[in-house]
């Protein structure tokens, strides 16, 4: 089961002890963030023991067509790397 936006934010208005219009606000105010972070200064975003968002490099490298077969040249880029923390971790044992 999955937790919607509204659920999540109904959820950190109540642990928090705000509105629901201040929960969004920092919700979205962190997701900018993280946005922000993976975007290009390549900043690392980290909660200890929770988990680690971070942008990182990709090389260049030789890929396959699964329809064809033929080999393609895939260019370096750059992609999102999240790391759990212990915490977390220990919380889906």
């Amino acid at each position: 089961m999955a937790i919607s936006r509204n659920e999540l934010v109904a959820a950190l208005a109540s642990k928090a002890g705000t509105s629901k219009t201040e929960a969004d606000a920092v919700l979205s105010a962190f997701s900018e963030i993280l946005v922000e972070a993976v975007s290009g200064n390549g900043d690392k975003v980290s909660i200890p023991g929770i988990l680690s968002v971070e942008r990182v490099e990709r090389a260049a490298r030789v890929g396959r067509n699964p329809s064809t077969g033929e080999t393609i040249d895939i260019p370096a880029g750059h992609g999102v790397k999240l790391s759990v923390g212990s915490r977390l971790k220990a919380a889906a044992k």
